[in-house]
């Protein structure tokens, strides 16, 4: 049979649990590269066949069958993304475990705390120091009783409570192990993913391989990358929307995943490894649309006024092919003439900052700024945006290779139904929605509606044709005391999208109007406070009337595409950035709005002093 992706995805069509998505590719093209990471030692990028990732498999099964766990037990893995990370998570699910994913960039309080919650009998790391950390959270895990290191030898003599292993000497006792457990059924758990908590301790979500085998299966009805197309990971896997998309349905459709050797090395390694597919949120794309307007702001006014025509004619072609409205111009006439020339001096350009060879540009996990779409897919990079949670293992709806509408978030997956109930709440039913809350059934009774429909806490609306677009969450879409209704996440976005403003918290619930509470970049405030002339060094700098002037201005032009009564009419400035580690972010990085709260009631009522 042609290794073709139709006939690879009515393979992977037939698979129904989550470890035989590698066993099927090595069966049919064993010698094709299936990982690619650079090993610093010897300074070279290490390719993994998928010969060579099942046999590496199978060494981690016997290891881990050697342990003595028994079906159903959690194996906690805190690991980077790489080789070692698929083989501790495959091993774990063709052993019949369940793997539970830890954030590496969590704090070691939230890490331990999962660990207890799931009753984790194993965890997988990579140094010591991560294990001390978590230990010293001082959270009774009566459960753990081994602690692996990937990246180091294993302390000889420790009073903690578990037994130390070091990779190669635990890899070593599976040796002479030869009857491996039995393999999970489809019911089975394929992993307990622990949510961000925004509002309170995370909850465990309990997917089935059903679940994320279906999810996949139904991505792939939409978006379809040929075997073979090189995916460049550099999402954490430990959340869902990278496990199933830059992970599962990568390996399941035989293409090759190449880890990043880091967030800062990402742009080089865009230009390296010259990528097919991506997996990104939208921060990634807003870092890349800021760095691109901040270089355009030291060019010539001719500079501005090409990018600006070639985003404008590139966007006219991009609606065109998917069938939305064209706005035309006196010189629209012109663009099937203009258009090569535009393409090879600037379309060309950004493409290449991405290695000039992506066929697909994923975006999820949060809204994408239409102004940021319009760019990238007028420019030719065209990204396809989607929605989902956890609890949907994770895509719900996608725009695709056929249909694509930046302002939604495209059509549910086949197979999945959707809905608005009251409230306008998106509510779902399909397969690849979760068995349920671990350990928690009042929150999973509550997470769905009488009539089995799981409810997103997402406020949603259809358009005639069908697209979803996303509002805001219900608990979340401020309500002033003028009555007006202001989604907080889309205003936030907006600002943020000017490289002055770092971080957005927007205000103003039962308040008469909206505030925000902003982190700035220290750059940008240099150069700002230098033409107001202010001393940037100087804390009274950031409370000035003139920067407060200043900075409301930029605010109302980032956010012009907002109704009136949804501009801030007053901001507090920080340089602090609010972090995972001081609690103020989640590990998807998304803000804690109850503890930005609290933090900040003392300038909240400032903010809003003398007004009622």
């Amino acid at each position: 049979m042609a290794d073709t992706s139709q006939a690879r995805f009515e393979a992977l069509s037939r698979l129904k649990t989550l470890d035989q998505f590698i066993p099927a590719r090595t069966a049919v093209a064993p010698h094709t590269e299936a990982l690619r990471q650079f090993d610093r030692r010897s300074n070279t990028w290490e390719r993994i066949s998928y010969r060579d990732l099942s046999e590496r498999i199978m060494v981690w099964r016997r290891a881990f069958a050697k342990l003595g766990l028994e079906r159903g037990d959690r194996v906690a893995i805190l690991l980077p993304n790489g080789v070692d990370s698929v083989c501790c998570d495959q091993a774990v699910l063709a052993n019949g475990y369940v793997p539970v994913p830890l954030h590496a960039i969590d704090t070691a309080g939230s890490s331990a705390y999962i660990i207890a919650d799931s009753e984790a009998k194993v965890l997988v790391t990579t140094r010591q120091n991560r294990w001390d950390s978590i230990y010293l959270a001082h959270t009774v895990m009566p459960k753990l009783k081994e602690v692996i290191f990937t990246e180091e030898s294993a302390p000889e003599h420790r009073n903690d409570g578990v037994r130390h292993w070091d990779l190669e000497n635990w890899l070593a006792t599976g040796h002479d192990v030869t009857e491996l457990p039995e393999g999970p059924q489809e019911d089975d758990l394929a992993a307990i993913v622990y949510t961000s908590g925004t509002t309170g301790r995370p909850k465990g979500v309990m997917l089935t391989h059903k679940n994320v085998v279906s999810n996949v299966v139904n991505t792939l009805k939409t978006v379809l990358p040929a075997p073979g197309s090189v995916f460049l990971s550099f999402l954490p896997v430990s959340h869902t929307f990278e496990r199933q998309c830059g992970y599962y349905l990568a390996l399941g459709m035989g293409c090759t995943i190449v880890y990043t050797r880091s967030i800062q090395q990402l742009a080089e390694d865009f230009r390296i490894v010259r990528p097919n597919v991506i997996i990104s949120v939208p921060r990634i794309y807003e870092r890349i649309y800021a760095k691109v307007q901040a270089k355009l702001a030291r060019e010539s006014a001719f500079v501005r006024f090409m990018f600006n025509w070639a985003v404008e004619v590139g966007w006219r072609r991009f609606c065109k092919r998917f069938g939305m409205p064209v706005e035309k111009t006196s010189t629209s006439w012109l663009d099937p003439v203009i258009w090569p020339v535009l393409d090879r001096l600037v379309s060309r350009t950004l493409l290449d900052q991405f290695g000039g060879q992506v066929q697909i540009a994923i975006s999820g996990g949060a809204a994408l700024s239409s102004k940021i779409a319009k760019v990238f897919c007028g420019l030719g990079l065209v990204i396809t945006q989607g929605y989902g949670m956890t609890e949907s293992s994770p895509i719900i709806a996608g725009n695709s290779t056929s249909y694509n509408h930046p302002h939604t978030v495209g059509k549910p997956l086949p197979g999945t139904q959707v809905r608005l109930g009251a409230d306008n709440e998106i509510q779902v039913k399909s397969d690849s929605i979760m068995k349920g809350y671990w350990n928690r059934p009042q929150d999973t009774k509550d997470a769905f509606t009488e009539d089995g429909w799981f409810k997103t806490g997402d406020v949603g609306e259809f358009d005639d044709e069908g697209y979803l677009r996303i509002v805001g969450r219900i608990k979340e879409i401020i309500v002033t005391s003028t009555g007006e209704k202001v989604p907080p996440a889309d205003l936030e976005q907006a600002i943020e999208i000017d490289p002055l403003f770092e971080q957005s918290y927007v205000i103003g619930e039962n308040r008469p109007f909206i505030s925000t509470i902003i982190v700035l970049n220290k750059e940008e405030w240099k150069k700002l406070a230098t033409t107001l002339n202010l001393d940037p060094n100087d804390p009274e700098s950031l409370h000035a009337t003139v920067t407060r002037n200043a900075v409301l201005k930029r605010i109302k032009a980032a956010a012009k595409d907002f109704p009136q009564y949804a501009l801030p009419r007053n901001a507090w400035l920080t340089l602090d950035p609010w972090t995972i580690d001081n609690e103020l972010l989640t590990p998807t990085l998304k803000l804690k709005r109850k503890a930005l709260a609290q933090k900040y009631a003392p300038q909240i009522q400032t903010l809003y002093a003398g007004h009622r």
